[in-house]
């Protein structure tokens, strides 16, 4: 299985970020969580960009409400979307549904948006992406856009979109910062079976910067 996409080698991957997302001016974008994600949209507020026209959603979430500080749309809202309120923003969690609820709630949702222009992914040393863990069941599912996924060496049962939804994608952007993910990106490239590594799109760009790359 070899690498899908396109890699560029970047010196500062958020601000990389914040500059393609810009040059693409996406009117729908999925958002991820993480410290690199978080600087990337530091980023791109630093550049106030318009968003009025611009909807929002996310690629995964813990199931936490959104002022806790793990939550993924928390970080969102106050690191970028307080700077730039989009047309529209679509958290994952919901107060007052399960989280089985909320996962066909999500589901239906992106069913009846349709592709979303551009989808920002991490990459976890081990190898996963969004919240679709080594050995998790979610890496089988072929039918449901968004499941519910946990694993013993993360915090929280979370959701998380499908391949079958990222593979609709018009554009995924992977941002892969620090020498703690080098040996995954490596384990990729080499072929190896990981969860990112089975991400497919009409489009994938991964940033990665020198400390990952190992130049």
């Amino acid at each position: 299985m070899s690498l899908p996409g396109e890699v560029r080698e970047v010196a500062d991957v958020a601000q990389a970020f914040a500059d393609l997302v810009i040059e693409q001016a996406p009117a729908s974008v999925s958002l991820s969580g993480g410290g690199t994600a978080a600087e990337s949209y530091a980023r791109l507020a630093a550049t106030c960009p318009d968003w009025s026209s611009v909807d929002v959603y996310y690629g995964d979430e813990r199931w936490v409400p959104l002022d806790d500080p793990d939550s993924n749309a928390g970080m969102v809202q106050r690191v970028l979307l307080s700077a730039t309120p989009p047309a529209s923003h679509h958290p994952m969690y919901h107060d007052g549904l399960t989280i089985e609820e909320g996962a066909a709630a999500y589901g239906r949702l992106l069913r009846d948006v349709g592709p979303v222009d551009l989808v920002h992914l991490g990459l976890g040393p081990d190898g996963h992406t969004a919240s679709l863990f080594p050995g998790s069941r979610a890496l089988d599912e072929t039918r449901h856009r968004v499941v519910v996924n946990e694993d013993a060496e993360h915090p929280h049962p979370r959701l998380t979109v499908t391949y079958p939804w990222l593979a609709t994608a018009s554009l995924i952007v992977f941002t892969v910062a620090g020498e703690e993910k080098r040996d995954a990106f490596s384990r990729i490239r080499n072929g190896d079976d990981l969860p990112a590594a089975r991400v497919r799109a009409a489009r994938i760009i991964w940033l990665v910067d020198p400390a990952a790359l190992g130049t």
